[in-house]
């Protein structure tokens, strides 16, 4: 129902009734709910924008196994929003979500593979793992 209240589908477009419902779902611990919560605090949709709540969301999911959750968690990492910046947190769970098959993940972490490399920042992953992501 919270999606059909994100997205309009079939109900009226309700943006603070989808979170209400997202969050009385996160909290028994639904790791696909968990991540689409966190996306409306990264966004302030139906909720003031918290960029740390929506890091700790997507860590629950993420140690639930979910990899959309381990994607967005490196972004976060990556790009030092919620959590302190760090290349290798954010290779180490681009990782972890390329190795579950997000292709997503998979194009980030060969893309920050390479940023680093050529910044002198080489992360502990050959240049050649790079090419081989994003290939």
């Amino acid at each position: 129902l919270a999606v059909f209240c994100e997205t309009g589908r079939g109900v009226p477009q309700d943006i603070d009734e989808a979170a209400r419902l997202f969050r009385l779902a996160a909290e028994q611990g639904l790791a696909g709910v968990q991540v689409n919560l966190a996306l409306l605090y990264e966004d302030g949709k139906g909720v003031l924008m918290d960029i740390g709540e929506a890091a700790r969301l997507y860590c629950l999911a993420a140690d639930q196994g979910d990899a959309n959750a381990k994607g967005n968690f490196a972004l976060l990492y990556a790009k030092g929003r919620g959590v302190p910046k760090d290349f290798g947190e954010a290779a180490r769970c681009f990782r972890l979500a390329a190795e579950q098959g997000n292709v997503i993940s998979q194009l980030y972490l060969g893309q920050l593979l390479l940023e680093t490399a050529a910044a002198g920042r080489a992360l502990p992953a050959a240049p050649g793992k790079a090419a081989r992501l994003l290939a």
